[in-house]
């Protein structure tokens, strides 16, 4: 089997809103083999970067666009593929959009191999360990702890028993906080809280913060800092009261690397979409190494929350699974199956590949025409 073409689209909503959203677009990336198979994935950055990354021409040895040095390749040899591709981009970058875009690529890639054999990722992964996995509700806060503590109570009648809440508008003063915190434990009541301040503070900032936040029994403070920041991520872990996360922006191993070596987090946020199935299993064996706790992060279309379970379920000590609740097209009609939490937990599938098949009509509708 041989890699034939290397597709990637850009799909937008016909209206994108400015704030910190769900997947207002998406760029998907689609592998077509010359036995007739496709693999599917996508990645969590710019779609029109991605697609540079992925399309553009060879220019040397090592500045080389992705389709180039997958071409006539084997689909099936993952591991090698994203050697290759790692080597033909090395001016590109090393940590940040190209090994998000290569990501887009593993994925489909995975995608493809499970489909080949007729097997789940989780399975060419080595196997789950999980049937379901428990969910918690991610969504926005409101505009303040009244608004918030309405938008909690929805979502605990909706099933789930742990919600989080996150960006704006935290950080605009300690008061405010503190009533959005305190909102939201009122509107869940006894259930799991969960905190995303969206890299608002400094260090000692975040500390007083991480010391407020105690007091409302917090599952987690994610990113209080810069996600650059490990110094501060370190010094913060050692002080906070509450547990400490951080990751989703993190594309491949070099960028989770020193976070992993200096043991800086409580737990270790892995998104599909920036990492790949590849990248993400040594991440995995990371994380269990150093006895910290895995989750992904999945703030995008059901290609990524499928990819998501897929890694996450064959992690040994994954404790919680991240649900986007935002109700937005991307979400919910780019694929035919919905990939969503039922009663609180999210069910592993044991469909072929991703398990997931794209909705053409929908693809049609929202593509990006790239003559205008």
């Amino acid at each position: 089997m041989k890699i034939t073409n290397v597709i990637c689209q850009v799909l937008r909503s016909a209206s994108v809103e400015s704030k910190t959203a769900s997947c207002q677009d998406v760029v998907l990336v689609r592998i077509r083999t010359d036995s007739g198979l496709e693999g599917i994935g996508e990645a969590d950055s710019s779609p029109e970067v991605v697609k540079a990354i992925i399309d553009a021409p060879f220019s040397h040895n090592i500045a080389c666009g992705l389709r180039e040095v997958l071409l006539g390749e084997n689909p099936l040899e993952t591991e090698r593929l994203w050697q290759r591709m790692y080597r033909a981009t090395m001016y590109f970058g090393r940590t940040s959009v190209t090994i998000s875009a290569m990501a887009a690529v593993d994925m489909a890639l995975w995608d493809l191999k499970g489909k080949h054999f007729g097997e789940p990722i989780h399975r060419l992964l080595g196997g789950k360990q999980h049937d379901s996995i428990r969910a918690y509700a991610s969504i926005l806060f409101g505009r303040d702890g009244q608004e918030t503590a309405e938008i909690g109570q929805r979502w605990i009648a909706a099933g789930y028993t742990a919600v989080k809440f996150g960006w704006e508008p935290m950080g605009q003063s300690e008061a405010l906080d503190i009533e959005l915190v305190r909102g939201a434990r009122e509107g869940i009541g006894e259930n799991t809280l969960l905190i995303d301040a969206g890299c608002v503070w400094d260090t000692r900032t975040a500390l007083r913060r991480a010391t407020a936040f105690a007091e409302f029994d917090i599952e987690w403070l994610e990113e209080p800092l810069r996600e650059d920041n490990i110094d501060g991520y370190v010094w913060l872990r050692d002080r906070s009261p509450v547990a400490i996360a951080s990751g989703e922006g993190e594309c491949g191993r070099e960028a989770f690397r020193p976070l992993l070596d200096r043991r800086a987090l409580d737990v270790y946020q892995v998104d599909l979409s920036r990492n790949g199935f590849t990248d993400a299993a040594y991440i995995k064996a990371r994380v269990e190494e150093i006895g910290a706790r895995p989750c992904n992060h999945s703030y995008t279309s059901p290609i990524t929350v499928a990819a998501s379970v897929q890694w996450l379920c064959t992690c040994r000590d994954a404790f919680l699974f991240e649900d986007c609740v935002e109700d937005v097209p991307m979400r919910h009609e780019l694929t035919h199956e919905r990939i969503q939490a039922s009663h609180g937990s999210i069910e592993v599938s044991d469909r072929p590949g991703l398990g997931v098949t794209l909705n053409e009509e929908f693809v049609a509708a929202h593509l990006v025409d790239e003559s205008v």
